[in-house]
């Protein structure tokens, strides 16, 4: 459970944030939340799909890192094998919340990325911000402005019904099976099938680029299975 509280330089004045991924330090997850702001720089490494909690619970995109629960085939011993690494991911073990009416920056205590010895430091001597923290500072902003901007994303693929749910059965090399479900993507016939001014007001809003760059990122489903397939004769 996370244990996120308002960061101060008070309270956390020594505070140091381990900044390298691994194993251990909370990257063994399957999936992250992104917003159509960030497709274009993560459509070249991962599928993007589309989830939902539940049926009262809108459509959000995720990008895959895996095809379990907690399995990230793109994380190793030695790190983060791709050059674009989410910044819900990037972020942690920072997030926003509200101080009154106020944006401020928490942080999560129960995280295995923070210590007093080793990593970056949060705060400087005299209680400033490092680098390091405004650069985070930065990152927040842009994934609560990205996130923001998901719902109006959604209502739009909503309206035109170009969301529909899908499976994906995997064959491994070994003969093991396995298979995706409970996500959705974007159907391209009905999206083909749009009239002029229903494409015209998707390209003014700026969905129509993020809608290509879904579609384009579900190519690397090939590079997860044969993520999926090293790792599995890594461990035969």
């Amino acid at each position: 459970m996370a244990n996120p509280v308002l960061l101060n330089n008070i309270d956390h004045k020594d505070l140091r944030v381990i900044t390298r991924h691994g194993p251990g330090l909370g990257d063994n997850i399957a999936y992250v939340q992104t917003f159509p702001g960030e497709f274009r720089m993560l459509q070249a490494h991962y599928p993007i799909v589309f989830r939902k909690e539940s049926d009262n619970h809108p459509f959000e995109p995720v990008a895959l890192f895996g095809f379990e629960s907690d399995e990230n085939l793109f994380l190793g011993e030695n790190g983060w094998d791709a050059p674009a690494i989410p910044l819900l991911v990037e972020r942690l073990p920072f997030l926003i919340g509200r101080h009154g009416d106020e944006l401020m920056i928490h942080i999560d205590l129960d995280s295995p990325r923070i210590g007093t010895t080793e990593g970056e430091p949060v705060f400087l001597p005299h209680g400033g911000m490092t680098p390091y923290l405004e650069q985070i500072n930065s990152i927040l902003l842009t994934i609560h402005e990205g996130m923001q901007s998901n719902a109006g994303f959604i209502e739009a693929l909503v309206k035109h019904e170009l969301i529909e749910g899908f499976s994906l059965d995997v064959t491994l090399d070994d003969g093991s099976q396995n298979r995706l479900a409970g996500f959705y993507t974007i159907n391209e016939d009905r999206l083909a099938a749009l009239d002029a001014a229903a494409l015209d007001s998707l390209n003014k809003a700026g969905y129509l680029a993020a809608i290509y760059f879904q579609l384009a990122s579900l190519s690397n489903f090939r590079a997860l299975i044969d993520r999926k397939n090293l790792r599995h004769a890594a461990r035969a």
